[in-house]
């Protein structure tokens, strides 16, 4: 799935665009940098209630193109500013990890899918 189309079916709001064209492969649910440091993988999509700028450090060091910052957290400027530096797509929901979860498991990924 393209994040495009996630972004479309999630009505999620941009913040910062990368390659909105790039290739979801998979998604990964944490708000512990250490945890998605050992858990994220290439092409994932990052779902989390962080919004600092050390977010976009670690979704570069595992070229994770997507981050969603959930629960309706506000969002940092710098770490806006860092995600559109890096090429890092960033989008804002209200609504929670858990519901955003599911409903991107309704779309038919899946963690690694």
């Amino acid at each position: 799935m393209k994040i495009s189309e996630l972004v479309e079916a999630l009505a999620l709001e941009v913040k910062a665009s990368g390659d909105l064209e790039e290739e979801i492969s998979g998604v990964v649910v944490g708000d512990l940098l250490s945890f998605i440091m050992a858990k994220g993988q290439p092409g994932w999509a990052w779902i989390t209630i962080q919004s600092h700028v050390n977010v976009a450090a670690v979704a570069v060091l595992r070229d994770m193109p997507l981050i969603v910052v959930a629960s309706g957290r506000p969002v940092d400027d710098d770490l806006v500013d860092r995600c559109s530096q890096e090429g890092v797509t960033l989008a804002y929901s209200p609504l929670s990890a858990y519901v955003l979860s599911g409903k991107i498991y309704g779309l038919g990924l899946t963690e690694g899918s």
